[in-house]
């Protein structure tokens, strides 16, 4: 996953405003308590934190894959 397509996934997922918020500010245990964002920033690959979020927030399998392919474009409200 590149670093474009996780912003991508996030927005189409949860929502721009939403989804920003949530990549900021929601504590990740498999990222060592980092939100997703901090995890980015620092190096951490995409895919992991992408990973990291659906386990999190308990997202089905479709949306964990969203970004490798057409499913459901409508964010999670």
């Amino acid at each position: 996953m590149k670093h474009s397509e996780f912003w991508q996934v996030v927005d189409e997922t949860f929502g721009p405003a939403y989804g920003r918020s949530l990549a900021e500010d929601l504590v990740l245990p498999g990222l060592s308590g980092r939100s997703a964002a901090r995890a980015v920033r620092e190096g951490e690959d995409p895919q992991r934190v992408w990973d990291a979020m659906c386990t999190e927030m308990e997202l089905s399998e479709a949306a964990r894959w969203r970004h490798r392919g057409q499913v459901d474009r409508t964010p999670r409200r």
